[in-house]
């Protein structure tokens, strides 16, 4: 069942692994060996989840990588469900 609309992996990662551990922005980022900027737009939901940083997540807070890649693609094929009209798209059968 799909999630109506889910939210985007950065406020998950900042709720529930900055924020539950007290960890600053910069704790945070050097933890997961990135910059600090790399790491804030991701919590402000300017970037996305890449292979690499799912990676990195799963090494420092924890779940698959296959979990962090799991959050991005909901996130992402929700919002592109709301701008792609496929009212006029028809299954084809095989004759």
């Amino acid at each position: 069942m799909r999630m109506h609309h889910p939210p985007h992996p950065g406020e998950i990662i900042r709720e529930f692994c900055v924020e539950a551990l007290h960890l600053t922005t910069t704790d945070a980022a050097e933890a997961l060996g990135v910059t600090r900027k790399t790491l804030s737009e991701l919590l402000n939901g300017r970037s996305g989840v890449s292979p690499a940083m799912a990676l990195r997540l799963s090494r420092v807070f924890g779940r698959t990588p296959e979990g962090w890649l799991r959050l991005q693609q909901q996130y992402d094929l929700w919002n592109i469900e709301q701008s792609v009209d496929m009212s006029r798209l028809r299954r084809i059968k095989a004759a």
